[in-house]
């Protein structure tokens, strides 16, 4: 029994040529051109996937006039070497990780689009000067700045002392643990 079917390329439609069909495909799933050209030679563009996943990118592929065909993918042969079957899955789950990653960037770059559409030509041509008036403003000090008093580092000092003579103590009690009884 098949759980996944992965889509392969089976032919072109009689009013498409292999360059328009390659360059449409590449721009629909915003991959590169090299991508698709392995497609058309036989190799796998979609990671293999349930029945209704690979039969919508079956639709795709027609609405563009590539024709493709499912075939099964069966368990039995991922799980004659266990290695193998783990290297599969692992790589399936980043492939579709990675065109989950895709798609939800393509999806976030077309909502971008759709914001900058709605908003008004002059806003998006003259910048926002509001932004810039605190520079402007001039400072007011009423009094001169002062210089600090300095501190006495006695703090400072006895506390990496204190940090100082823990460590050894820690180092011969590592080294010696037998010389400390408790």
């Amino acid at each position: 029994m098949a759980d996944n079917f992965r889509v392969i390329f089976a032919g072109l439609a009689d009013n498409v040529d292999i360059k328009t069909a390659c360059a449409n495909l590449a721009a629909k799933l915003k991959t590169s051109d090299e991508k698709v050209a392995l497609f058309f030679k036989g190799k796998p563009l979609f990671a293999p996937s349930d029945k209704d996943k690979a039969l919508k990118q079956t639709k795709l592929l027609a609405s563009l006039g590539i024709k493709s065909k499912l075939q099964a993918v069966s368990n039995a042969i991922q799980n004659s070497s266990p290695a193998a079957a783990n290297n599969n899955q692992r790589d399936e789950r980043i492939f579709d990780a990675l065109d989950y990653i895709t798609s939800s960037l393509i999806r976030l770059e077309e909502k971008l689009d759709e914001l900058e559409q709605r908003l008004p030509e002059a806003q998006l041509n003259t910048p926002d000067e509001s932004v810039d008036e605190w520079q402007n403003d001039d400072l007011m000090l009423d009094e001169d700045l002062a210089t600090p008093k300095k501190r006495s580092n006695l703090l400072l000092y006895s506390l990496i002392a204190t940090a100082t003579i823990l460590l050894v103590v820690l180092a011969v009690f590592l080294i010696f643990p037998d010389l400390f009884s408790f």
